[in-house]
C-alpha cells in the first residue's frame, strides 16, 4: 500500500493524518516535539471545550485519536525530503520513510539567529537551501551556521562542490559522527560582514573567518525548508499551495502555520483536513 507521511505532529499534521487514515490510507506522522502548542498553558477559543484546556492536553488527545485510528507516529527529526518520479522518500536520523505524498506541517518556522549582518546579506552570499545554491559555490569556500542534524544535512549537500565548507556552532558542542572532511568552529559569532557580499564572519573573541557563502541551518528545518528544496514556491517563510493545500509539486501538499494567514488551531486543523482529502485524491489517480 502506498504511503502517505506527515511531517508535524501539530493540530494541522495530526488532523490531516486522521482524514488519511479514515481513507484506508497507511499513514505516517514524523514529529520532534508539540511545537508552540505543547506550551500553551490555556486555550479558550477552541470549539467543544467549555472549559479552558492546555496545549499539551489537546495534542494527548490528538496523538491518541490518530494512533486509534492506525496511524503511525514516530518521533523523529526530519533532515531531508528526495523526490524521484516513483514518489518521495523523507529522510530522518533515525531512517527514511518512502512516499507517494507528502504533508509538510511543521507550523511557523523558529527566528533567524540574531546575529548582525545575516540580514543584510541575504541573497548577497546567505543562503537558506543547499540544494538550491550549493552550485554557485563550486570551488569556494563557504560556512554552514548551526549545530543540529539539519545542519550537518546541508553540509553534506555541500561538501562535494565547495573548496572547503566550516561548521559554526556559535558556541554550541557539535555532534558527533561528523563527516572527517567537514571542518569545524565552536567559537560565537558576532556578525557576518562584508562589501557588497558576505566575505567573512567575525567572531566575538575578534578573529574572523574568510568565507565566500553562508548556509544558515539553525534549530530544525521548517516546513518552508523542505518546499524550497523540492520546488515548491515560497513567499519568505510562507509555503504558496492553493484552496486544496496543494503546492506546485505533484505529491507535495502544506497545511498549518507553514502556509500563513490566522495563526489558530481552528485553521490548522480544517487546513490539515483538506490537505489530506486532496493527498487522497492524489495517490488513487
Amino acid at each position: 500500500m502506498s504511503s502517505l507521511v506527515i511531517i508535524g505532529g501539530g493540530p494541522a499534521g495530526l488532523s490531516a493524518a486522521i482524514y488519511a487514515a479514515r481513507a484506508n490510507i497507511k499513514t505516517f506522522v514524523l514529529y520532534k516535539d508539540g511545537g508552540a502548542l505543547q506550551k500553551t498553558d490555556k486555550i479558550e477559543n477552541y470549539f467543544g471545550f467549555p472549559e479552558p484546556v492546555t496545549g499539551a492536553y489537546l495534542l494527548e488527545q490528538g496523538r491518541a485519536q490518530a494512533a486509534r485510528l492506525g496511524v503511525t507516529l514516530v518521533e523523529t527529526e526530519v533532515t531531508g525530503i528526495e523526490y524521484a518520479d516513483e514518489g518521495f522518500t523523507v529522510k530522518t536520523i533515525d531512517g527514511s520513510y518512502p512516499a507517494k505524498a507528502i504533508v509538510l506541517a511543521t507550523g511557523a518556522p523558529r527566528a533567524v539567529p540574531k546575529i548582525a549582518g545575516i540580514a543584510d546579506f541575504e541573497g548577497h552570499g546567505v543562503s537558506y537551501c543547499a540544494v538550491c545554491d550549493a552550485f554557485f559555490y563550486r570551488g569556494k569556500s563557504v560556512a554552514v551556521l548551526g549545530q543540529g542534524e539539519y545542519a550537518i544535512e546541508e553540509a553534506r549537500t555541500l561538501l562535494p562542490v565547495a573548496a572547503s565548507v566550516t561548521l559554526l556552532t556559535n558556541g554550541q558542542q557539535p555532534p558527533e559522527g561528523l563527516p572527517a572532511n567537514l571542518l569545524v568552529d565552536t567559537r560565537p559569532v558576532a556578525a557576518a560582514a562584508g562589501d557588497d557580499k558576505i566575505g567573512r564572519i567575525e567572531f566575538t573573541e575578534g578573529d574572523s573567518l574568510a568565507i565566500d557563502g553562508l548556509f544558515i541551518a539553525y534549530g530544525t528545518a521548517g516546513s518552508a525548508d523542505f518546499a524550497r528544496k523540492l520546488g515548491a514556491m515560497t513567499e519568505g517563510s510562507r509555503i504558496q499551495t492553493d484552496a486544496a493545500m496543494a503546492t506546485g509539486v505533484p505529491g507535495l501538499f502544506a497545511a498549518g502555520d507553514c502556509t500563513g494567514g490566522m495563526l489558530q488551531i481552528a485553521k490548522a486543523v480544517h487546513d490539515g483536513a483538506a490537505a489530506a482529502m486532496t493527498a487522497v485524491k492524489h495517490m488513487r489517480t
